[in-house]
């Protein structure tokens, strides 16, 4: 059978990468809190706990993969618990010549992984994915017991946390917590010889995908990767490459990308988000010892003279921001239709884009944009302090989140700092200075495809997009700071909408052709007392004008290359949203994409 990524319903916890031996281990766990952190001196990773220790200790269940503050968890505790164990039976058997792997969505923060009392694996990083081979821990038979502790120190400001409140209770724009598992866990079988990552590059003008692939072992004499992509019945190009290293990088030429006047038809944008699928094979001696598939989207980014470019032309972006919170479930998704239906829902209203603000979403978040046609800005969390242990963890998760979302064509920009969140002092500090320039510089060497924002909001110390935060209220006002070029510049060069420099001293950083976008504004609250936003109304009709107003100020702007409103729903006491925090428009949705759009309803 023909694994065809593009065509898949959106289930698959690793969409870009997929084989057809997995299983979810989504579901019930034994659960246990653990305050005084005893956990790892009395064993509880031990596999065979007598029945009554089982019960004082894990005396609990949660639904993976909610987090146990949350309702949907089923423990429903917000209180602060910074260490918890999870423990579930699993069944699995270990094959000749192919490998158990445990993969972890995401556990936040730092996490131990044993199996049949057995380490198996150690990650730090709350964001991102990481996979425990089990082939040669498990005991006999094909019943296993897995364990994860997790930790997450609630008042640490030095990990990167984003909108996670060190609060007891939410306050102002923060949120509740989340502890531990909070991605899907599942199980594969692989060969002992896979690959185990994979990404492209497009590269229009030579009408070609650059591919660079990652095998999970150095390859023995002889070994080949094959590359195939296909749109639908139609081949589009081939390649085999010899595999002399876990690092195999190779060119597959798309002829029918040279035909200029014809090639639009295969080009990916969120007009036309067409994909094409990946056939990715291992071949030892000829023979095909692994099959996996992916898929990518033929398209580039860049940026020209004050313009964001998407195929190599200017793209005006519509985007909104997105907290990617739901009330029950918190940072997961209540269901997986529910990832689709977000993407189908920024798109209703008439944005083309999305800012995922301090989180990095879930691959199948990120597959919908892909396949419906959504841009993305790729963010990460953010710490609140600044040391030399808080520049080294979010350095190391922002290395994880690039190499991971990659491989998704939706995600066009990359914005690894916040409004100088655990940079609060750059303008007097050049350490802090530093570590924002030396994380563009970073994430440009990671990934030369897309554009890179240093520091969104203000006190920007280089980077491709001059991305500024202006909440001002009043829509004349707000016009008047981007009318034309001289009103930008003034803008610019003074203290700022949010009365921090909008450029930093080291603006020698900035690219001189950056486009100027205003990536937060708005955040209008139409809702009960007691709730939170930049303005307050108390009607439908003021909302619309109030919102339309900052809407047609920004997009009347002659300078703009694009614009962010704050934003898409409501989440908890910032009830700021478009929609309110059950997804529901606040407006009907064609009177809110005529906003969004500038275009009349019809």
């Amino acid at each position: 059978m023909t694994l065809r990524p593009t065509q898949h319903d959106g289930t698959h916890p690793r969409p870009t990468l997929m084989r057809e031996d997995w299983e979810s281990l989504d579901g019930p766990w034994s659960f246990a809190h653990d305050d005084a952190d005893r956990g790892r001196a009395e064993r509880w990773y031990a596999p065979a706990l007598e029945a009554a220790a089982e019960r004082d200790v894990f005396d609990r269940t949660i639904t993976v993969p909610f987090v146990p503050e949350s309702e949907a968890s089923g423990i429903h505790e917000p209180g602060f618990h910074p260490v918890v164990w999870y423990r579930r039976e699993i069944t699995a058997t270990a094959r000749p010549g192919h490998r158990v792997l445990l993969h972890l969505g995401a556990v936040d923060h730092e996490a131990h992984v044993w199996v049949d009392g057995r380490l198996a694996g150690h990650h730090v990083g709350g964001q991102t994915a990481f996979t425990c081979d089990l082939t040669d821990l498990l005991d006999d038979g094909d019943q296993h017991v897995v364990v994860v502790r997790a930790f997450d120190d609630p008042h640490d400001p030095e990990l990167p946390r984003g909108k996670q409140d060190w609060r007891e209770q939410p306050h102002g724009i923060w949120y509740e917590r989340s502890t531990g598992i909070w991605r899907s866990v599942w199980l594969e079988h692989v060969p002992d010889q896979h690959v185990a990552g994979f990404h492209w590059e497009f590269d229009m003008p030579r009408a070609r995908v650059e591919v660079s692939l990652r095998l999970a072992r150095r390859p023995a004499p002889g070994t080949t990767v094959r590359v195939a992509l296909s749109a639908g019945d139609e081949a589009l190009g081939t390649v085999e490459i010899a595999a002399h290293d876990t690092r195999v990088q190779g060119v597959v030429d798309v002829p029918a990308v040279r035909n200029t006047q014809d090639r639009d038809r295969l080009l990916w944008s969120p007009e036309h988000p067409h994909l094409v699928d990946v056939s990715l094979q291992v071949l030892e001696g000829g023979e095909v010892r692994d099959i996996a598939a992916s898929y990518l989207g033929l398209r580039t980014t860049g940026i020209d003279r004050g313009h964001f470019l998407l195929n190599g032309e200017p793209y005006f972006v519509r985007s909104v921001l997105e907290q990617g919170y739901w009330p029950t479930s918190h940072l997961t998704a209540p269901t997986l239709e529910a990832y689709r239906e977000e993407v189908e829902l920024i798109k209703e209203l008439g944005f083309t884009a999305a800012r995922l603000h301090q989180k990095v979403e879930d691959p199948r978040f990120l597959f919908w944009a892909d396949k419906l046609g959504l841009l993305i800005w790729g963010e990460t969390a953010n710490a609140y302090a600044f040391s030399p242990r808080a520049a080294a963890a979010l350095t190391s998760e922002w290395t994880e989140i690039i190499e991971q979302c990659r491989p998704h064509p939706s995600v066009v920009t990359w914005v690894p700092m916040n409004e100088s969140w655990g940079v609060r002092d750059l303008a007097d500090s050049a350490p802090q200075k530093d570590l924002t320039i030396a994380l563009t510089a970073l994430t440009r060497a990671l990934d030369p495809t897309r554009p890179v924002i240093s520091n969104d909001g203000y006190e920007l110390t280089g980077g491709d997009i001059l991305a500024l935060h202006d909440y001002t209220t009043d829509a004349d006002q707000l016009a008047a700071h981007y009318a034309d070029e001289d009103a930008t510049e003034a803008t610019i060069a003074g203290r700022g909408p949010q009365r921090r420099r909008p450029v930093d001293d080291a603006a020698q950083h900035l690219h001189p052709d950056a486009p100027v976008m205003v990536t937060e504004f708005g955040g209008i609250a139409y809702a009960a007392e007691g709730t939170w936003g930049y303005a307050t109304v108390s009607s439908a009709e003021e909302f619309e004008t109030k919102v339309g107003g900052l809407f047609a100020a920004l997009n009347s702007s002659p300078v703009l290359a694009g614009h962010c409103y704050t934003q898409l729903t409501d989440t908890l006491q910032e009830a700021n949203g478009l929609a309110t925090a059950d997804r529901r428009p606040k407006l009907d949705a064609a009177v809110i994409r005529a906003l969004v759009t500038g275009l009349d309803q019809a």
